[in-house]
Parts: C-alpha cells; structure tokens; sequence
C-alpha cells in the first residue's frame, strides 16, 4: 500500500528488534532516529547498526529529543522499563501513533505466560499515555534478530489499537519490513500476541524448529 515517508524514532533502539525495524524501514525510505537513555548509548547503539548495515541511513538522540523529532514513535525497551521510558518521554508523544513492542516477559519464567494486571502491555501504555496518543500493539512474536538480515519472515502481525487508522498505518509499516500485518481489533486484545510469546518461547525449546512464528490461514471470502 501507498505510504508517506515518515521520522520514526526508535526508542531503546539498542537492541536486536529495533536494529532491526530501523534497518527495513530505512531501506523504505523512512528517516530512521536511533534513541536511548542517554545520548551516549543512543551513539553507541548507532555504531553498533554500522557494523550490521552500513548502508542503514538513522540519527542517534536521546529518548525524550527522539520522540520530539519522530512522527511515529516505537517502544522497544523491556517490560520493566516501559513505564518509566513512556513517562520521560510523554510530552513528545502528543497527536502521535505509538508503536509498543513491549511484551511482558519476567524473568526467570519467560516461557510462561505473565500478563500484567492491566491485561496486557499495550494496553497499559494505552491508559498511561491517555487518549491524546494512539497506542498501537505490534511485532511481539517476530525473531528480533531475522529482523537484521536479508531473509524471509514467516511470521504474520498482529497489529491492536484503538484507532482504526493508526492500525493502517502500522499495517503499512509492517508490510514494509517485508511481513503481513492484521488488524486484530482494539488495545484490550493486546494480551492475545503477548501471550503468545512466551508459548513461541517454549515451541522454540523444543528444538523441533527454530524462530517460531505465527500464521493466518483461512479459505477465504465466499
């Protein structure tokens, strides 16, 4: 589908599954900004994504400056910093889409299904932010580190939010890192692709494949 080009600010971009968001959607034409707590580490992080891409065109900030400067905002952080990173950088996210990646996983029992008291991740994200920012639910059952190479996913997306066209255009996005999305209804059904994490996790330990994913499968409309 047609799409603008947008500023996308990675925040917690150091780690596998933001290096590689920002690699695909470089690659589509988006101005990529790499952010972290610090700028140093935001740096850091950039440098370590030469070393992968080098042809990967992204920016290093600081969070609350990335999320300023981003038009769609990603939250990549793990589970117990995803309040905490929102809150710093809450007043950079106003009239925007916010894409949560976060899935509550809590060590030492990952494969386990753990799921907040709110119901889920992104709809926490949802009711701390308030309604003034379109949170959007996705990418929680991809292989982050599929993500940096030049490979096939086969994984699908579920994309949850509230706003129909905040979920377009994740959808868009989605299908630009190469994937197919879906629209898998408001903020609450959230908890479903969290859950499902932790069973790919424990899919994964059984050695019988590797990078678990998900698949939509039906005979179609009649």
């Amino acid at each position: 589908m047609a799409q603008t080009s947008e500023t996308i600010a990675i925040l917690g971009g150091t780690g596998a599954l933001g290096t590689g968001l920002a690699i695909r959607w470089s690659r589509s034409g988006h101005r990529i900004i790499i952010g972290s707590r610090t700028l140093e580490k935001a740096q850091a992080a950039l440098e370590a994504l030469k070393e992968i891409s080098p042809d990967t065109d992204a920016q290093a900030m600081e969070n609350a400056d990335a999320a300023n400067a981003g038009t769609i905002v990603v939250l990549t952080v793990p589970f117990e910093h995803q309040l905490s990173t929102l809150e710093s950088v809450r007043s950079g996210l106003t009239g925007k889409i916010l894409i949560d990646v976060t899935v509550p996983l809590m060590p030492p029992k990952v494969g386990t299904v753990q799921l907040p008291p709110e119901g889920s991740a992104g709809k926490r994200a949802q009711e701390f932010l308030g309604e003034d920012v379109a949170v959007v639910s996705a990418f929680q059952n991809v292989a982050a580190d599929l993500l940096q190479q030049d490979v096939k996913i086969e994984c699908d997306v579920l994309v949850t939010g509230n706003k129909k066209a905040a979920r377009e255009t994740v959808v868009g996005l989605v299908e630009q890192a190469g994937m197919r999305g879906w629209h898998a209804g408001p903020i609450d059904n959230a908890a479903a692709a969290e859950a499902l994490t932790s069973i790919l996790i424990q899919i994964n330990r059984s050695k019988i494949v590797d990078h678990a994913g998900i698949r939509i499968v039906g005979q179609g409309q009649h």
